[in-house]
């Protein structure tokens, strides 16, 4: 390529939002590929620079740019959903044929303790630690507890916003696959 990948992505997220939070996500590198290919098929052009000056120059182009990512958007958030919903519905099936979900108790558990261990050690050392070490070990305990809070999150549902997200995009799954 003739370019640089995440610049150039970089560059069009300023034109459409909704792509910044993919392009640093899990699937950046997918998703940075997949804007600039839309970006360099609608406009004809390959070189950053004339990608950027046609998108800018051209309001019906740039509203197409704009609606092809939008689009884009709502098929990766499907797919999380559909993740999201098997994963649930495999543990589901697990309860009722009288399993448990070994792996993500054992996920589960391990976070709980590391967060405590965290906490404890904060606690007992703080006069011994240096801040820097003080520092490290929040920021450790704080990814911990951000794991528990996924795990409750997946295990009791989430917020009401959440809910709501989850909703329209199970009636957009519906009326495409309806």
């Amino acid at each position: 390529m003739s370019f640089s990948l995440f610049p150039f992505a970089y560059a069009l997220a300023e034109l459409s939002p909704v792509l910044s939070p993919w392009i640093g996500g899990e699937q950046g590198e997918k998703v940075a590929h997949q804007a600039v290919s839309i970006a360099q098929t609608l406009t004809g052009e390959k070189e950053v620079v004339k990608v950027m000056g046609s998108l800018k120059g051209d309001p019906h182009l740039l509203a197409k740019f704009q609606e092809s990512l939008i689009k884009m958007d709502q098929e990766l958030e499907l797919a999380i959903y559909r993740d999201r919903d098997n994963a649930r519905m495999r543990d589901i099936a697990l309860a009722h044929a009288g399993r448990s979900n070994l792996r993500a108790d054992i996920m589960v558990v391990s976070a709980a303790c590391g967060l405590i261990s965290c906490l404890l050690t904060i606690t007992l050392y703080r006069s011994s630690l240096p801040g820097e070490a003080v520092g490290i070990i929040s920021t450790v305990a704080g990814i911990f507890g951000s794991c528990l809070k996924d795990a409750y999150a997946f295990k009791f549902g989430s917020s009401r916003g959440s809910k709501l997200k989850d909703g329209k995009i199970s009636a957009l799954f519906l009326s495409k696959n309806g």
